[in-house]
């Protein structure tokens, strides 16, 4: 004869049984990555197409804009962001002026960027390229007292009033111009403001100037700004105080660039 406590015992204990089954299961099968990680980790693999830039750790919108000559409204208009803080790690944003848009009609119709003027600057003792070099022996046989030329480009103001203290390097990517607190920072030639703010890190309070298609210059650490996104300025108009946002000395940095390149200023300023 069966004993019923034993019989009770036994029921009660197939439940907890199937539990730990379940349980032990669920430890030893492999969890899946969330879809979205693997996406990113394919996508950030594959190369970058022509006229986009894939977006890396510390990137902001406007550091990427400002990196490829371009407004940041512009971009943020041309990928569609509802939020333009909002990119992450591995996003392809689109750089260069989509066909049928305002940027890429100015750069082929009638309002295209004006022919780049050539800057004067003195001869360097080494270290030019061939195509100043051309230049050179073709300025020597025609008027040997003439200034000699460097590349095309356009012919800027002063920034500012003070002491060169810093010089363009691959590091720098501009100049430093000292001063005092407050002196007035102009813009180096006319074009419109594209920003004005202090989201670049290691700029401050920052002001870009799109001149063209073609060239932008920067105005950083400033202590105010005196213009906002979308004004018009004309060359030598005050645009900003000088200050030591974002750094450790009153000063102001200037930056040119040339399709989004950083170029040494030097020989465009007058």
């Amino acid at each position: 004869m069966n004993n019923p406590l034993k019989s009770m015992t036994k029921l009660l204990l197939i439940p907890f049984a199937i539990v730990a089954m379940l349980l032990n299961a669920g430890c030893t099968t492999p969890r899946a990555k969330p879809a979205s990680v693997v996406e990113r980790s394919s996508a950030s693999s594959e190369p970058t197409p022509p006229g986009y830039y894939r977006v890396k750790k510390g990137d902001t919108l406007a550091r990427i804009a400002l990196d490829n000559g371009q407004a940041p409204r512009d971009v943020a208009q041309w990928n569609n962001m509802a939020n333009p803080n909002q990119i992450e790690v591995g996003d392809l944003i689109l750089v260069k002026p989509p066909a049928g848009s305002k940027s890429a009609m100015r750069a082929s119709g009638s309002n295209a960027p004006m022919t780049p003027v050539t800057p004067a600057v003195k001869p360097t003792a080494s270290g030019d390229s061939p195509k100043a070099d051309s230049a050179k022996a073709d300025l020597a046989k025609s008027d040997p007292t003439k200034d000699i030329v460097a590349e095309p480009g356009i012919r800027l103001s002063w920034p500012a009033k003070g002491k060169v203290i810093d010089d363009f390097n691959d590091k720098t990517k501009g100049i430093d111009i000292a001063g005092k607190l407050g002196d007035p920072v102009s813009a180096a030639s006319e074009g419109k403001v594209v920003y004005a703010g202090n989201s670049l890190r290691g700029y401050g309070n920052l002001v870009i100037i799109k001149h063209d298609n073609t060239y932008l210059t920067a105005y950083a650490h400033n202590r105010a700004l005196l213009v906002k996104e979308g004004d018009a300025v004309k060359k030598g108009q005050k645009i900003a105080e000088m200050g030591d946002t974002d750094t450790n000395a009153v000063k102001l940095h200037f930056e040119l660039r040339v399709n989004g390149k950083p170029v040494n200023p030097a020989p465009y300023l007058q």
